[in-house]
């Protein structure tokens, strides 16, 4: 009886012990379930949305930042004189890149509801006459560095963007952007080999990512010099760093992360597995499942500097799908990506202008990004 008695208490045991193993794994199938982000994607509907945010501002010369270093009485003119094809959207590299907005827009999205009134507008703004004049001011005595090289990499990005693009249109827009192209091709090959140390810096200065564009537009064009000048000064600047404290990221007015925009750039430049190992004494954690980063949060979107971590959520989710492009140990990286741009996205359509300027082409650049 004793026997049969112990019998019985192992199968309650076993049985028990089972049941709590299913209950356990239907728990981790929740929590999966749960922290699964939904994939955001860009359509019709949303590339209209979108395409409002430039066009509300492309041609709207006031509040204007110029950035201008004033040699005389004679500089003081008003924005549509200065840059009369990128005047609006609050400041020049804005301007630039919502124009980039636009053409990608228009380039995969051809039945957009402003499809024609983009394209006047375009070919208006970025006209031959335009153009000579925003070289003109590049030629300045004292405009060397102006928008280096935050600027000068939307300006290639935009460059690349009409470049890809198969249509006569874009053609003519591209043939009227070459000459300012080609002044900032120069000035990226005459800057870099000068460039002793690199801008870890979470806003426009940001070494990486300036690179990352431009490298973007060599590769495309197949302009090796420009190819040659930044893998030459990157991998001087990066090949040999490790353990990049994304834990401090980021600062209070953040739009770009510096150890993800360096991370996505040495992604670019060197073969697979010498990157692997770079990556991994870099961000070792980035390997790590459950690897999670706080999306950063915006307290106030009228607040220009505050609304920056908007563009933050944008660029990591960017960077994020690089690093992923093509490496399956690194695809959880995405619904991480997706998370921030899940947070952002729904926001800036009813955002101040503070951030409605220039955050739309933050969002376009992610969500095309997730299609790598």
């Amino acid at each position: 009886m004793k026997r049969y008695f112990i019998f019985f208490m192992l199968f309650v045991l076993i049985f028990s012990c089972n049941n709590s193993k299913k209950e356990e794994n239907k728990t981790l199938q929740t929590v999966n379930e749960q922290t699964t982000e939904i994939i955001p994607k860009l359509d019709l509907t949303q590339a209209n949305k979108l395409a409002e945010l430039p066009l509300h501002c492309m041609n709207i010369e006031y509040p204007n930042r110029l950035s201008q270093t004033l040699g005389s009485d004679k500089d003081l003119k008003p924005p549509t004189e200065l840059h009369p094809a990128f005047y609006g959207c609050f400041d020049w590299h804005s301007s630039v890149h919502g124009h980039w907005s636009l053409v990608s827009l228009l380039k995969q999205f051809p039945n957009l509801d402003k499809a024609k009134e983009i394209k006047e507008r375009l070919l208006i703004n970025i006209s031959k006459e335009n153009i000579e004049a925003e070289v003109a001011y590049f030629d300045g005595e004292h405009n060397k560095s102006f928008e280096r090289t935050y600027g000068w990499s939307w300006l290639l990005k935009l460059a690349e963007e009409l470049h890809t693009w198969d249509d006569d249109y874009a053609r003519v827009l591209e043939n009227n952007l070459q000459p300012l192209s080609n002044i900032i091709i120069d000035k990226y090959i005459e800057y870099l080999p000068k460039l002793n140390y690199s801008l870890r810096v979470g806003i426009h200065t940001n070494t990486a990512f300036g690179l990352s564009f431009a490298y973007d537009y060599a590769e495309t064009v197949g302009h090796e010099p420009l190819k040659n000048a930044i893998k030459d000064r990157a991998l001087f600047f990066f090949k040999n760093d490790e353990n990049c404290p994304i834990s401090w990221e980021p600062s209070g007015s953040d739009f770009l992360s510096p150890c993800l925009e360096e991370a996505a750039l040495m992604k670019r430049l060197v073969p697979e597995d010498e990157f692997k190992i770079w990556l991994n004494d870099f961000l070792p954690q980035l390997k790590q499942k459950d690897f999670d980063m706080e999306v950063g949060i915006v307290s106030d979107r009228t607040d220009g500097q505050l609304v920056h971590l908007d563009g933050v959520n944008f660029s990591r989710a960017w960077n994020l799908f690089k690093i992923a492009e093509g490496l399956p140990e690194y695809s959880h990286l995405k619904s991480l990506a997706n998370k921030h741009i899940n947070y952002s996205l729904p926001n800036i359509f009813a955002d101040d202008y503070m951030g409605g300027h220039w955050l739309g082409s933050f969002a376009i650049y992610a969500l095309n990004s997730s299609k790598l």
